[in-house]
């Protein structure tokens, strides 16, 4: 199935962000990719459009360049660590919502991927206060009237080489990545496996809406 791909990226500038951007940007169906961020992406690029604004929490004078696309990869994200629950809630839920309102509204036939993370609380209940938060934005983002969205969660992400944005904890552990693959597959994922993963279920969907490492994989070799 071939299907032209326009697609908005937030979170070029992580290491995520990157690698997703990096996959979009080499995949045929993939024509044109906007990058939205605080800080520039730092690639240049024939399909490649980017605005950079200095508030992600008002998007209302961007509307107009959001109309048109079919594919939203959101891979902004913050840690939990030294945050409390009102701030860390307010980057990652309503940042997020905010964003993800303005696209279903623009673009009802656009497929939303957002990159959440292992062990979140679907049930928004749990004592964890990061996987309540990533809980509750999962839930509120699959009610939005979008074509389809899907909620991934990656554990442990081994980065791509020769990328400038990768975690240097995630660069020492490069080397027991096949071990960690073959003692506990559904705990990692390779950073090529994620942005293949999203651009597939663009084009093919899949049969779940919560995508764990193990879905990871299997749409990113495009088994849906």
């Amino acid at each position: 199935m071939s299907m032209q791909i326009k697609a908005v990226i937030f979170g070029a500038s992580g290491m995520v962000g990157e690698g997703v951007l990096h996959e979009a940007l080499r995949h045929s169906e993939v024509v044109s990719v906007l990058v939205i961020g605080r800080r520039s992406c730092e690639i240049r690029h024939e399909k490649l459009r980017e605005v950079v604004t200095p508030n992600l929490y008002d998007l209302s004078s961007l509307e107009g360049q959001f109309t048109g696309y079919n594919a939203c990869y959101f891979c902004l994200g913050t840690t939990s660590v030294g945050k409390k629950e009102d701030e860390y809630r307010r980057i990652t839920y309503d940042l997020t919502l905010h964003a993800a309102r303005t696209l279903s509204r623009l673009n009802p036939d656009m497929t939303f991927c957002y990159i959440s993370g292992l062990g979140t609380d679907s049930s928004e209940q749990g004592k964890s206060m990061w996987a309540r938060v990533k809980g509750k934005t999962e839930n509120d983002l699959m009610k939005l009237p979008f074509k389809a969205a899907f909620m991934l969660r990656p554990g442990f992400i081994r980065p791509m080489a020769g990328l400038k944005r990768s975690h240097s904890f995630a660069r020492v552990l490069i080397p027991l990545y096949p071990f960690l693959h073959t003692v506990a597959s559904n705990y990692v994922c390779t950073l090529e496996d994620v942005g293949r993963a999203m651009i597939n279920v663009t084009r093919l969907g899949y049969e779940k809406r919560i995508l764990e490492c193990e879905d990871i994989e299997r749409c990113a070799r495009g088994e849906v």
